[in-house]
Parts: C-alpha cells; structure tokens; sequence
C-alpha cells in the first residue's frame, strides 16, 4: 500500500483479499438481517455496498481516500464469462430457442427505450442530448467500460466536457439500483402468481450438484482451470481478429464465444492432454464460476467511491428515476407476461433488472439469489447469459453510433 498526497492506494493482492473478506461480510449480513434474505439481496451487493459506505465515511472524516487496483477483478469477469461459454451446449441453445429469441427481441427494443428516455429526461432538464445517452445504453446496459470508451467522443464532438464522469457515475448508480431491484420484483411476480420451479427433478440437480461440488479433487479443478484458459487463448485470438476488421468487442465477450465454440465444436472424443473429457457443465467449473461472480461484484461495488459522484447526483438521480420506473414497467406488462408467467419468466426478469439497469454479472447474481431461495431454473441461466453478455454487446456497438447521428 502507498499513501500519497491523501489517498491510500491498495495493490492488487490486498484488494483479491479483501475482496474475499467482503463476501464473508455479505454472507454473514444476509444471516443476520432478514430483509436482505426475503428480497434476495445477492451476498456480494450486501458486503460491497458496506465496504464502500465505510470507505466514503473514511473520506469525510479523515480526509482520506482510498483506491484499489482491479486487474484482479478484471481478469476474474473474463474467467466468469469464459466458463459461461464452456457451459453452453448447442443443444441447450436450441431447446432455449424461442424464450432465447423472444429474449432478445425485447431486450433490443427496450435498448432504443432506454435511450430515448434518457435523452428525453435530459432534454426536459436543459442538458445535452448527450448527457441522455450516457444515462442510456452507454453506462447502464454498457457498464463502465462502455462508458469510458465512448466518454471521450461525447466530450470532444456532442458538449459535454465531463462525460468520463457522467458515464461513470451513471453505471455506477446503475449498478446499485440493478443489484437492488432484482430480488424484490422476483419476490412480488413469485408471491403474486404462486410460482414454483417446473420440476422437482430441477431443484434435486442443483442439490446434488451441491453436494458434489464438496467432494471436488485437485485433477478436476485443474482441468478446469486449463479449459478456461484454453478458451481465454481462442477468445483473445478471436478479439484480435475482430479488431482487425474494425469491430470492438470486450475480451469477455470474445472468450465467451470461444468457449461456446470449443464445447460444441471438439467432439467428445478428441484426445486431451488431460485424458478426461471437456469440462463442460462440471462442478469444478461451477465452483469457479461462482468464486469468480461473487469476488467481481465484491470488488466491484467495495471499490465505489461514491463522494466522488456527490457533485452529479442531482440530474443523475432524476434520470435513473425515469430508467427504473421504465424497466420495471418492462418486467411487469412486457418481460414476464411473453417469457410465460411462469418460474423461469420470474427469475429472468431478475435477470433482465440486473443488465438493463447494471451489467451481465449483476444479473447472474439476482437470479442466483433468487434461485437459492425459490429453486432452480435452467432456462433462465441458458438465455440471460448469452443475450446480456453476447448480443447486447453487439447491438450496443450499433446502437449507440445511431443514435449519435440522430441527437
């Protein structure tokens, strides 16, 4: 750790642990305060959000701040997606097909929503239009990386100087709201409607994959881990490619595709140095999916420094407003009446709170919240993954130049 000029700047290694610590926090929250547990509040929302109101008070009465170093955490998103990817089966895919279609069909039109939202808000505020896109798709759907790339086209050519602060503060309002909003619209479409899982068969699996996830051995982990990596390879290959070719994507989104590409393209039969099978849908791969989701987002959130975003809460407030009275409106009369006022539809309107108003991760995190307490749903971790971390990416990228030459 350094401390210079009032800031406290903690290296990588003390923020993994502390990222850890912070999970435990959550955890032992969730126990202890019964709402967190009735709305499923994901654990990591619960101890990240603490850690960074501790932080914040630091900042006002001592005057200092404190600054992690992610790459950690970074490199833990593209672990998550790449194992995403390994897990999803062509067969999988088509039996999700028409949900996964119908998915994504809304999820497109509420993109052009949200924006036009954001851009009407600002209008009606006497700010730019651009200030509206960046209270849109830029920040919310993008999450922050979005929002810094695009910040400095905003600021250079559509009038506004402090765009890289606006899309942040945005994305990371809108990362708590969509941590937030997740478990309680699954609690009220579950009470109302008195939905269960479709099968019993679904809640034993994810029981007995539980159990045996406990009794996990050093060769499958690593085998796990060396297919992960393998698929990080492809991913980075396939990124370059892309670039080349003048199309941006994120390094998660290309190993996430790459992982779908090696599971369903290498046949089961294809020698391994490894001699056992591809690790597809194993509980070594499981666990690390879930130790990866649950240190991002702990990371994620203990890292806001939210007195930085005091100064812009005002008209960033008013917008969000607007954004969460529009997506859960959505949820309500458009997502879980054409997914099939079912269980699964419940659990992926968690889902779809959690990427609409924050990233893909958060919407994994709602609905693991939701499924440990409810019960499983297949579906719902088949289409929600890919369409908000796959196509949303892609259609994002055309999205947002559209509407730019349209302001």
């Amino acid at each position: 750790m350094e401390f210079i000029e009032g800031t406290l700047y903690v290296e990588s290694f003390l923020t993994v642990t502390l990222g850890i610590m912070v999970l435990f926090v959550g955890k032992r929250l969730n126990r202890a305060v019964g709402f967190l547990r009735e709305f499923s509040i994901p654990e990591p929302v619960s101890g990240g959000l603490l850690f960074s109101l501790l932080f914040t008070l630091v900042y006002y009465t001592l005057g200092i701040a404190v600054e992690f170093d992610l790459q950690a955490r970074d490199f833990l998103l593209v672990y998550f997606f790449t194992t995403i990817g390994i897990n999803a089966r062509l067969q999988d895919l088509v039996a999700g097909g028409k949900p996964l279609l119908i998915l994504l069909a809304i999820t497109l039109g509420y993109m052009f929503l949200q924006n036009l939202t954001g851009v009407s808000v600002a209008k009606w505020l006497g700010m730019e239009p651009g200030v509206g896109l960046l209270g849109g798709t830029v920040s919310l759907i993008g999450g922050h990386g979005t929002a810094i790339a695009w910040a400095p086209k905003f600021a250079e050519s559509y009038g506004v100087p402090n765009a890289i602060e606006l899309g942040i503060a945005s994305a990371t309002f809108g990362l708590i709201l969509a941590s937030s909003l997740g478990g309680p619209i699954a609690k009220y479409l579950v009470s109302r409607n008195r939905l269960e899982p479709s099968s019993v068969q679904e809640a034993a699996d994810a029981e007995t994959a539980l159990a045996t996830r406990q009794s996990l051995g050093s060769t499958d982990f690593l085998d796990a881990v060396l297919a992960i990596h393998l698929s990080i390879i492809l991913g980075y290959l396939l990124g370059e490619g892309l670039s080349a070719i003048g199309l941006e994507l994120p390094l998660f989104v290309t190993c996430l595709f790459a992982g779908i590409l090696l599971t369903n393209l290498v046949p089961d039969s294809f020698p391994r140095l490894t001699g056992t099978r591809w690790p597809s849908r194993t509980p070594a791969l499981g666990l690390i999916a879930d130790v990866s989701l649950g240190s991002f987002l702990a990371m994620s959130l203990m890292s806001m420094q939210l007195w930085s975003l005091v100064d812009l809460a005002g008209p960033i407030f008013v917008m969000l407003l607007a954004q969460v009275a529009v997506v859960v409106l959505m949820i309500l009369f458009v997502v879980f009446p054409l997914m099939g006022r079912n269980y699964d539809a419940a659990v992926i309107s968690a889902g779809f709170a959690g990427y609409s108003m924050g990233a893909t991760p958060t919407a994994m995190a709602n609905m693991s919240a939701v499924t440990q307490r409810y019960g499983a749903s297949q579906l719902a971790f088949i289409v929600v993954p890919l369409v908000g971390a796959f196509f949303i990416d892609l259609a994002n990228a055309l999205i947002i130049p559209w509407f730019l030459e349209r302001i």
